[in-house]
């Protein structure tokens, strides 16, 4: 089911499902989250059993290359926060490209690796700043490197998520984990 879910051979994958618990980082990140909410970046919302949509929609940009909008979607009781990306597949270095927010605040080289349990294992690696036109290298201090892990659960028939982004200084930036099932 993995690799059909990214297969995308259909042009739009759109699923639903609950967040079983999200978290996010210190007190102190507050304005900083409530800066990337307006980007549909990061957001500083916590909370349980939290809904929540995916869609990822391909395509192919104006300069020929295969992209993928992944719009993904938390309905918390009093807000809709988004945590957007735009990727593509850079094959000349083997990395997945991913833009983060609307319009793009952050880059991140991502390595894709599967485990012998069959699951999708994400790793984040370099990252820039986006300003605009520009992008600028962070050194690793100020990166927030994300692990993400996702499986597909054949008995219970449902996509499992988890995601960690951690910075060395700080610890925990912000993690969440639950489970979707592809819309019919």
């Amino acid at each position: 089911m993995l690799q059909k879910r990214y297969a995308f051979e259909e042009p739009v994958f759109r699923a639903s499902g609950t967040m079983n618990r999200i978290t996010g980082g210190p007190k102190w990140l507050f304005p900083l989250f409530l800066w990337g909410a307006r980007r549909k970046f990061v957001f500083p919302e916590s909370g349980t059993a939290i809904s929540f949509t995916i869609v990822n929609s391909s395509f192919v940009s104006s300069a020929g290359n295969e992209e993928i909008h992944w719009e993904r979607k938390f309905s918390f009781p009093n807000n809709t926060r988004y945590f957007n990306a735009l990727m593509s597949l850079d094959e000349k270095h083997m990395v997945v490209k991913d833009y983060l927010g609307e319009p793009p605040l952050f880059y991140s080289d991502l390595e894709f690796t599967v485990d012998y349990g069959g699951a999708l294992k994400i790793e984040s690696l370099d990252q820039r700043l986006v300003l605009g036109k520009l992008e600028i290298s962070l050194p690793k201090f100020l990166q927030g490197l994300a692990t993400v892990v996702e499986s597909y659960d054949e008995r219970s028939e449902v996509f499992r998520i988890t995601v960690d982004v951690k910075n060395s200084l700080i610890g925990t930036v912000c993690s969440y984990e639950g489970e979707f099932t592809e819309d019919a």
